[in-house]
């Protein structure tokens, strides 16, 4: 694993500044948007264009990059981030920050689209599962990291861009000096999502309900926290320990979804994030213990919907729906990342800081009534068929569902590719 790690040192490096740098960038832009007493719902409006520009970025980006190669592209989209950052603090515009934020989203989804092609290229059938790992360890790190560069500065001046802007920009030094060779992108089809839906109802419903919950708190997380009377400092511990909660939540995760049935336990999850959503709302900033100590649980249980939903959809697919499937599930958690804000963001203008959470309950409830309806009319995958139960993250682009360790029709292409196998019968029955 050592020697696998090493030689993928540039590729690491330059995920650790992008990452760092754009998810710095994102709670430098809420902190500072709840600086300048911006009305809630209109900071949602201009905070959920990053989503909406890497949502198009996912669907249109790849065949930039065909056109150009990984390394130019690479290049432009990172600069194209960069000078995004550095515009920010020459104008307070809402509308110039609703732009600068979709070029943002746009430019994110080419640069993430490289990177993970790159890695999904160094996967072999021995690794992949070892080399999926590191690279979501490298990005949840990356992300809580990034939350305690806003420090360095004061927000409401120009060095904090300057700063994003930087690191940003940084990201193109390693993988420009680097040997290795550029991986060819192939486009990864998706399934309808109203077929998806029909075949996994509650596979659909689960994504997208993560999509709002993850989307409205990474947008609107540090605007609660500046409006809950939390400092800078206070308010960029209060995002690191909520996103570290979602990766230390995810390996007790696995073991109890390969050990129960799993819309049984999304229902679950669903009402328990719920409660530690309706126990935020109400703890307030007078109790900080408690208070991290619910947004922690509520933040690590919703990021953990996305992957068992995923898994619940990949049980009722065959193998070579599984990469299709996994895409069309990425496009609905990114448009319920768009709805998220914009609603959260209402509900704040409209009851005050709660609103982030009793908002995020009530979709909650929403996800487990759908679950408990599916649960009674629909009959159950046994818990000894289904498919092994494997973390993934949704922050990322539709080729990294080819490294996914259950999808058998992953061949490297820098390995012989073994005889295949005939596929066994998969099991049927409709999710719903």
């Amino acid at each position: 694993m050592t020697r696998m790690v090493t030689s993928l040192s540039a590729l690491i490096l330059s995920t650790i500044l992008l990452v760092a740098g754009n998810a710095f960038l994102m709670t430098l832009l809420g902190v500072r948007l709840g600086l300048e007493a911006i009305d809630p719902a209109t900071i949602g409006r201009v905070l959920v264009c990053y989503s909406i520009g890497f949502v198009v970025g996912t669907l249109t980006v790849g065949r930039v990059i065909e056109r150009v190669g990984h390394i130019r592209a690479f290049a432009v989209f990172s600069a194209l981030a960069a000078v995004a950052a550095l515009l920010y603090p020459m104008a307070v515009s809402m509308t110039f920050w609703a732009i600068l934020r979709a070029l943002s989203g746009l430019a994110m989804a080419g640069v993430l689209l490289v990177i993970e092609s790159w890695f999904s290229s160094r996967a072999t059938n021995a690794n992949r599962g070892t080399l999926f790992a590191v690279y979501q360890i490298v990005f949840f790190i990356s992300v809580a990291g990034g939350q305690l560069i806003i420090n360095l500065g004061d927000p409401a001046a120009f060095q904090l861009y300057t700063v994003a802007g930087i690191l940003l920009a940084l990201s193109l030094v390693p993988l420009s000096l680097t040997k290795m060779e550029a991986p060819h992108i192939e486009q990864v089809e998706r399934l309808s999502i109203f077929k998806l839906l029909q075949e996994a109802t509650t596979g659909v419903a689960g994504t997208f309900i993560c999509g709002v919950l993850i989307g409205s708190f990474y947008a609107l997380g540090p605007v609660y926290a500046t409006l809950i009377g939390l400092d800078v400092a206070q308010t960029s511990l209060f995002m690191a320990i909520a996103i570290i909660a979602a990766m230390l939540l995810a390996w007790p995760m696995g073991i109890v979804c390969d050990r129960f049935d799993r819309r049984r336990v999304l229902f679950t999850v669903s009402v328990a994030a719920g409660v530690a959503a309706m126990a935020a709302a109400f703890i307030g900033v007078d109790l900080p213990l408690a208070l991290i100590t619910a947004v922690g649980l509520f933040t690590g249980l919703s990021a953990a919907l996305y992957p068992i939903a995923v898994a619940i959809a990949n049980d009722r697919m065959p193998q070579s729906r599984i990469v299709a499937a996994s895409a069309t599930l990425l496009l609905s958690y990114g448009l319920g990342s768009v709805l998220g804000p914009l609603v959260m963001g209402e509900l704040i203008g409209l009851v005050g800081p709660m609103g982030l959470f009793l908002g995020s309950a009530g979709f909650l409830g929403l996800l487990a009534l759908v679950t408990a309806y599916y649960i009674i009319t629909t009959e159950d995958i046994p818990v000894d068929e289904q498919e092994h139960f494997v973390t993934t993250m949704p922050e990322a682009m539709p080729v990294l569902a080819e490294m996914d360790p259950r999808n058998e029709d992953f061949h490297a292409s820098s390995v012989e590719v073994e005889q295949e196998e005939e596929e066994p019968p998969k099991k049927t029955g409709t999710d719903n």
